[in-house]
């Protein structure tokens, strides 16, 4: 397949492609919203594994979110030290929780899938320590907004493929690839997934396995031989390996 004439055009090309590699899943997420708000506060920055420790750690000794609100404070950071920058995550967890009650008297998300996407979104974003992927996450995976998470490896192998510019930001890249898609949540949720999962396997941080790519014949990076400056990879330190 020859690379598409639009960056449109390559985005839907190359999540065919990706489709095509790992397969149409069902929309996902943990079973409940508040769960899937500070499961992702704890994944900045850690593994799944990590931060399913940590998450069920905080519950353990805390099982109620009043608890979790009202913990002192350094027993919370022990509680989810698994997670990385637990003194940092351990503050916002209790800023959020304390907004949510005076806000809504109760830590519960349930009223957010009945506001219109940019009410749910711009609510969640009001929320202290919530940025625009964990606001997305937590639309998508729980109430099937049409909106489109751009993490890390998301952020890596759009860039790199060329569909988004060099400089591109990932906050950027969340309008700017989703002005690409069609505004139906099944899609948005698989481009996440595939390209997440893509940039964990194959399109790695520093080595990416570009034999094993089935993208490499549309990738700007490749098609560089590894050298385009990027702001989500760092340089290059040994040749490709194709």
């Amino acid at each position: 397949m020859q690379p598409s004439s639009s960056p449109a055009d390559k985005t839907r090309s190359a999540h065919q492609r990706l489709t095509e590699l790992y397969g149409t899943q069902a929309i996902q997420g943990y079973s409940d919203p508040m769960h899937e708000l500070v499961g992702t506060i704890l994944s900045h920055r850690t593994t799944h594994a990590n931060e399913v420790t940590a998450y069920r750690t905080m519950r353990d000794r805390f099982p109620s979110w009043e608890e979790v609100r009202d913990a002192p404070l350094p027993d919370l950071i022990n509680a989810i030290q698994a997670a990385n920058y637990p003194e940092v995550k351990a503050p916002y967890i209790q800023n959020l929780l304390r907004h949510l009650f005076q806000e809504t008297g109760a830590a519960n998300l349930d009223f957010l899938g009945k506001l219109s996407t940019e009410e749910a979104m711009n609510w969640l974003m009001a929320l202290p320590g919530i940025g625009l992927k964990t606001a997305t996450i937590v639309l998508l995976f729980k109430f099937h907004k049409p909106v489109l998470p751009v993490d890390t490896h998301v952020h890596r192998v759009t860039q790199r493929l060329g569909l988004i510019g060099p400089k591109v930001s990932a906050e950027k890249a969340h309008t700017l690839l989703l002005s690409y898609l069609p505004l139906d949540s099944l899609v948005l949720f698989n481009f996440h997934k595939h390209f997440y999962w893509h940039g964990q396997r194959v399109c790695t941080w520093y080595y990416p396995k570009c034999s094993e790519c089935v993208l490499r014949d549309i990738c700007d990076f490749y098609q560089s031989g590894g050298t385009a400056l990027l702001s989500s990879t760092p340089t290059r330190k040994k040749p490709l390996n194709a």
